[in-house]
């Protein structure tokens, strides 16, 4: 299953403090353009098949599809100088 660092929970959890409520979070998809990769998006709630991933009290959605592709990867964020928060996937150890 997909996990979370440190910092990336703390990511999480500040943009979804943006949300109009406490069940929000970010939601990961594929991408619409094939090999492009993954779509983040801010969601006030999961789609109904989504897997929700916690951690530390911040929510991740992932789509059914992504699921499969994400299940042995680390999400990581970086908070950029101009505030702009970066995510990465690696391999989990």
């Amino acid at each position: 299953m997909l996990t979370l660092t440190e910092n990336a929970a703390t990511a999480v959890k500040d943009l979804a403090a943006q949300l109009p409520t406490d069940t929000g979070g970010i939601r990961i998809s594929e991408a619409v353009e094939p090999g492009a990769g993954y779509a983040v998006s801010l969601a006030t709630a999961p789609q109904p098949d989504d897997v929700v991933v916690e951690n530390s009290g911040a929510r991740v959605f992932v789509d059914p599809v992504a699921t499969v592709q994400l299940d042995d990867r680390v999400l990581d964020a970086r908070v950029a100088d101009d505030g702009s928060i970066g995510f990465a996937l690696a391999q989990q150890r």
